[in-house]
């Protein structure tokens, strides 16, 4: 009989984030080692390395310099922030469908999937529709708690895929250094050192009152913290969302019809799904462009009734979308938003567009 999950959150981490946007751009350079950052000569720091780097030493916020001396062969790029920021707000898209998210940077995120009958199904339906429409690898972990959720992403990397059952928390951390732990840094790893303390299953296990005679009262904490015992929820974003959007940046510049529109109701389907989630209603539908040499603009449309529907966002962003595309000029990036949200006070029947 499996286990039932009290709760369920899901912890993911994008691997070699910034080195793998890259590489949507730049697929000559798979599998070579690669750093993301400024040039040794200008005191240019690793913001991201590639695997192959990293078995090479190369670690993120290291000198530059002192990467290019350990690996004279390194290829470095700057960080495309268009892209990294982008590429996110894609992923973060494809998480919000699922549950609460709180995400902690442009490449981590916790969801909680309490509200799922089967968690692991939809975390692992979350790391295949990641890597399948972002063309990104993902680590993800499923615990019962957000520190065991973390810990369990940073378990199999690259692309892992952990799952710590409801019970198993302390028996997963037991083997690991105490610094897996939410809330220890070096200082109190040092300090557990000399009470000859070094992994979770021996702080799990460590008399109460020592711990509290060198770590005062967060002795307690960090000794219930080694269980795997974490209380803290997913916080989504709070208040009332003022827009909501989907971007798409191809691989490719892309001229093709049916592929253009296939994308535009791929993301008015996880537009809706957002306004769904949240009970609301939008008045505004935009669609974004971006030609082939980085022209970019927007176009939008407004509606009397809120709509919270994919057939008629997508019906309208179709419409932007025709008057302002000229057939065969290719198209780098398409985008599609609804703003003027609110709570709904009368269900959609239809819609006019506003003059």
């Amino acid at each position: 009989m499996a286990k039932k999950w009290p709760r369920a959150i899901l912890h993911l981490d994008m691997d070699a984030f910034y080195v793998n946007v890259h590489i949507l751009d730049h697929p000559e350079d798979e599998e070579r080692p690669l750093a993301i950052g400024g040039q040794p000569d200008q005191r240019g720091v690793v913001a991201s390395a590639s695997y192959e780097a990293r078995k090479l030493g190369v670690r993120s916020a290291m000198p530059m310099s002192t990467a290019f001396r350990l690996c004279p062969e390194l290829k470095i790029a700057p960080a495309n922030w268009e892209r990294i920021h982008s590429s996110s707000r894609q992923v973060m898209a494809i998480l919000d469908a699922y549950g609460p998210v709180e995400q902690m940077s442009v490449d981590e995120a916790y969801v909680d999937l309490s509200a799922w009958d089967d968690p692991e199904a939809k975390a692992a339906e979350i790391k295949t529709k990641v890597k399948a429409e972002s063309h990104l690898p993902c680590s993800v972990g499923l615990a019962s708690s957000k520190l065991v959720a973390k810990v369990a992403s940073d378990h199999e990397k690259p692309e892992g895929f952990t799952v710590v059952l409801p019970g198993d928390e302390a028996a997963f951390l037991a083997p690991m250094p105490t610094r897996a732990i939410h809330g220890i840094g070096p200082r109190t790893a040092e300090k557990l050192a000399k009470l000859n303390i070094h992994t979770c299953e021996q702080l799990a296990l460590a008399d109460l009152g020592l711990l509290q005679g060198v770590l005062g009262s967060q002795g307690a904490s960090l000794k219930e913290r080694a269980r795997g015992v974490d209380g803290r929820s997913v916080k989504a974003e709070r208040g009332m969302a003022k827009s909501i959007s989907q971007e798409w940046t191809f691989n490719q510049d892309v001229n093709d019809p049916a592929r253009l529109r296939q994308q535009l109701k791929k993301m008015a389907e996880r537009v809706a799904q957002s306004l769904q989630k949240r009970n609301l209603v939008a008045h505004t539908v935009t669609v974004k462009f971006r030609w082939a040499d980085f022209t970019t603009f927007t176009r939008q449309r407004s509606l009397e009734v809120g709509i919270d529907d994919a057939e008629t966002i997508y019906a309208i962003a179709e419409a932007i979308w025709e008057e302002h595309w000229p057939p065969g000029q290719k198209m780098r990036l398409l985008g599609v938003g609804i703003s003027k949200i609110e709570a709904p006070q009368v269900r959609q029947l239809g819609f006019k567009f506003l003059e």
